[in-house]
Formats: C-alpha cells, sequence, structure tokens
C-alpha cells in the first residue's frame, strides 16, 4: 500500500514538472555571425543560433517578411545557417529562435542582425551608362524640334515679305504711269480753246477779224 503512494505521488510530481516545463516561456538564444555581415554581390554569410539546451529545433526568420523561414533540427545547442549567392533583395534584418521536444513552442526571437549586399558594380555601371544615353537623346530631340521651328518660322516671315513686295512695286509703279500720262496730255479745256484759236487765225482775213476772234476768245 505504502509503495503504491509513493508511485503515484512521484508520477504526480513528474507530471506537474512536465506541464510547469511546458508553460515556462524558454530564454531568448544568442545570435550571431561568423563573418561580415556586409557582403558582395553574389556573396555568402554564415549565421549562428545557440540555445541552452540540447535537442531542439532552430528557426531562422527575417523581419521584413513573415513568409521567409528556415529550420533546422540540432542535437546540439546550436546550429548555423548559411546563406549563399545573396542579392540586394536578401538584404535586411534576421533573427532567429528555437522550440524544444518538451515544449513545442518558439522561444523569444533574439537579436536582430542587419545583413547589407551591395550591388554590382557592372550591373550600376551599365545603368548609369543607358540612363545618361536616354538624357542625352532627349537633350539632342528637343534641340532638334527648337531649331526646325526656328528655320520654319524664319522662312515663313521670308516668304510673306516676299509676296508683298511685288505687289507694293507694282502699285508704285502704276502710280508713276498716271503721273506721267497726266503731265503729258493736256486739260481737256485747253485742247478745245487751242484749237478753235487755230481755226479762227487761219480763217480770219483781215486784222479786225483777228481783234475780235481774240476778243471773243
Amino acid at each position: 500500500m505504502l509503495t503504491e503512494f509513493l508511485s503515484l505521488l512521484c508520477l504526480g510530481l513528474s507530471l506537474g514538472f512536465e506541464d510547469e516545463k511546458k508553460n515556462e516561456t524558454l530564454p531568448k538564444p544568442s545570435f550571431s555571425a561568423l563573418s561580415s555581415l556586409v557582403v558582395g554581390y553574389r556573396g555568402n554569410v554564415t549565421l549562428r543560433c545557440q540555445s541552452h539546451f540540447q535537442n531542439v529545433t532552430f528557426m531562422l526568420g527575417k523581419l521584413q517578411d513573415s513568409r521567409y523561414r528556415q529550420e533546422q533540427r540540432s542535437t546540439g545547442h546550436k546550429a548555423e545557417f548559411f546563406l549563399t549567392h545573396l542579392e540586394p533583395k536578401d538584404a535586411g534584418m534576421y533573427f532567429c529562435a528555437y522550440k524544444t521536444m518538451v515544449s513545442q513552442e518558439w522561444s523569444g526571437e533574439s537579436e536582430y542582425l542587419q545583413l547589407k549586399v551591395r550591388a554590382n558594380r557592372l550591373i550600376f555601371a551599365a545603368t548609369f551608362s543607358c540612363l545618361s544615353i536616354s538624357i542625352l537623346f532627349l537633350a539632342v530631340f528637343f534641340i532638334n524640334r527648337c531649331t526646325q521651328h526656328g528655320s520654319s518660322h524664319g522662312d515663313s516671315t521670308k516668304r510673306i515679305s516676299h509676296s508683298e513686295f511685288p505687289k507694293q512695286e507694282a502699285t508704285d509703279l502704276s502710280n508713276l504711269e498716271r503721273i506721267s500720262v497726266s503731265t503729258e496730255r493736256p486739260p481737256q479745256g485747253g485742247s478745245h480753246a487751242d484749237l478753235y484759236l487755230r481755226q479762227s487765225l487761219s480763217s480770219a482775213e483781215e486784222p479786225q477779224d483777228l481783234v475780235n476772234v481774240q476778243c471773243g476768245r
């Protein structure tokens, strides 16, 4: 009887200890980089996560991407994550966590490590060259358009001035002809009077008639 009681007591204590262990919060792991966190284009980096327990599952996460996750099972108390062929899109803040076989709950997140990936110089040079060529092309295009607009405006002004000049010249010549004709031809009234006088002088036979004709004029 006493033996059965002691067995039940030990079982209850062990179950209580396991429940308490499940409910307790696991301490945060330590997180570090084995190489520089500033890498070049297509470079590599190794991140290490370490806990206080063995036989745990480690998890690597990214702060800016909730879908990013890498898990690694370890019989020891640490795990290493190898990040290879890195590109600028892989840069960001990384962290790690772990869970034990007993707890099945993830520990708190470790401190954050910021990974930086430098852009490829060749890609940067190519992008800069394309941008410079595009700007130069636009500048040449606008200069050409402005030059064509100015030349067309000048040609239209010349055509207008040339088309008006012959009209003005023809008008001036017509006025000059009218003036010259008017100076050469005597007035109509004076022409009849002179004709009448010559007829009278030719028909007059005596001086008296000439006097009378002149007086009658």
